[in-house]
């Protein structure tokens, strides 16, 4: 049996702003999101939203202001809300624990192993950064995937061009949240958050 645990493994460490909110339940296992502010090392953050049973939550208490550490997986699920589809993402916990603001460790970081499910977009910002765009499918049980969107840039942008939906490739990187501005009409603009991976390493399988 293929190990689902070793495609996709997220460690993150951050400060929760806000209290856990019920999602959903399954087989009488209830379901949390909260947010983690993640720092960068640029001064800004990234606001990465964790999924965490309450089962987890029996052994910890998480209250806004409090730094912890989770460990899970990378995972992406479909939102029907007022008739739109989009794909959220999430970090799934599958341990978590209070944590001292380690500065030694990396506070985010992310592997997968996965798909390229998608023609890869390749880009130039107006600064002449290159960049290309992935949508990487990683396994999961149950005859499952997760849907990731990956951005890798400058060589590995530029390796990235060249492979083909259906190629194998194992990516590791960060997880970060980008705020973008949505028109829904010419008067009403909204702000939403994109999440996606930034690559700092590649290679085929």
């Amino acid at each position: 049996m293929e190990n689902y645990a070793a495609n996709n493994h997220a460690e993150v460490i951050g400060i929760v702003s806000d209290e856990p909110k019920f999602s959903h339940e399954i087989y009488g296992e209830k379901f949390y999101i909260f947010t983690l502010k993640i720092p960068r090392l640029s001064g800004t953050s990234d606001r990465v939203k964790i999924m965490v049973s309450d089962r987890l939550l029996a052994d910890v208490e998480i209250v806004t202001g409090d730094v912890i550490e989770v460990e899970g997986q990378f995972r992406s699920y479909n939102d029907y809300e007022n008739g739109d589809n989009r794909l959220v993402l999430t970090v799934f916990a599958k341990d978590i624990r209070k944590s001292e603001e380690n500065r030694e460790k990396n506070p985010n970081s992310l592997y997968l192993n996965g798909f390229i499910c998608k023609e890869p977009v390749y880009r130039t910002t107006p600064f002449g950064r290159e960049i290309t765009d992935l949508l990487l499918a990683v396994n999961r049980s149950y005859n499952k995937s997760d849907y990731i969107p990956v951005i890798a840039w400058g060589r590995n942008a530029r390796y990235c061009k060249n492979i083909n939906i259906g190629d194998n490739i194992k990516v590791w990187g960060r997880i970060q949240s980008r705020i973008y501005q949505k028109h829904i009409s010419e008067e009403e603009v909204i702000e939403k958050t994109a999440y996606e991976v930034s690559v700092s390493r590649m290679e085929m399988v």
